[in-house]
């Protein structure tokens, strides 16, 4: 059974305003989905998760039955999506390939920290670029017909050094922090150079 294994928050975590936490996923990023629930944790990835409202802000992410992650959620009620950038692209295709149903020990096998946010107890991944906190919007149909889950967006943060004022910066920024977007068989494209229209 995976255990939390914390660090204090990174020294770029700075909030990002509710209303502005939608652009934290509206370019298509592949995500870390952490969640705990009664003193398990677990990390997975997926490629399937989208904003969906504003106000409040609202995301979706497909969680297979198969997953121990779902059980974690569904037991909880809440999850959190964190962004992964180029830097952490072995660990996002490690935990999306293992599963802690029979790798149990996932998350250290992969060297996965997580830290929790003050006034906040879901575990998200360190090392990352933005995260949402959400809260369940329980959905029992499209949960089990089609494993699409809602949450409603409590916090977000993002690291400042690529997300600020409301937008990312990617050009100016390391590129070990721009953000993957994958296509299969292991293989991601990273946020390329920006194009400003208008």
């Amino acid at each position: 059974m995976a255990r939390m294994s914390h660090t204090p928050p990174p020294a770029h975590f700075q909030p990002v305003p509710l209303d502005k936490a939608y652009r934290l996923i509206n370019h298509g990023p592949t995500v870390l989905v952490s969640s705990a629930h009664a003193g398990e944790v677990n990390v997975m990835s997926a490629a399937w998760a989208c904003a969906l409202d504003f106000s409040p802000p609202k995301v979706t992410v497909v969680i297979d039955k198969a997953t121990r992650t779902r059980a974690l959620v569904e037991g909880s009620g809440a999850f959190a999506l964190c962004v992964p950038c180029a830097a952490l692209a072995a660990l996002t295709v490690g935990v999306g390939t293992d599963s802690a149903a029979t790798v149990p020990d996932k998350l250290a096998r992969h060297a996965v920290t997580t830290f929790t946010a003050p006034g906040h107890t879901l575990p998200l991944v360190d090392g990352c670029v933005a995260w949402l906190v959400c809260r369940l919007v329980p959905e029992p149909h499209n949960q089990a017909a089609y494993d699409l889950f809602i949450g409603e967006v409590q916090a977000a943060w993002a690291d400042d050094r690529v997300f600020r004022e409301g937008r990312w910066h990617f050009d100016g920024a390391p590129d070990t922090l721009r953000t993957l977007h994958y296509v299969a068989g292991g293989q991601f494209y990273v946020t390329g150079a920006s194009l400003q229209v208008g």
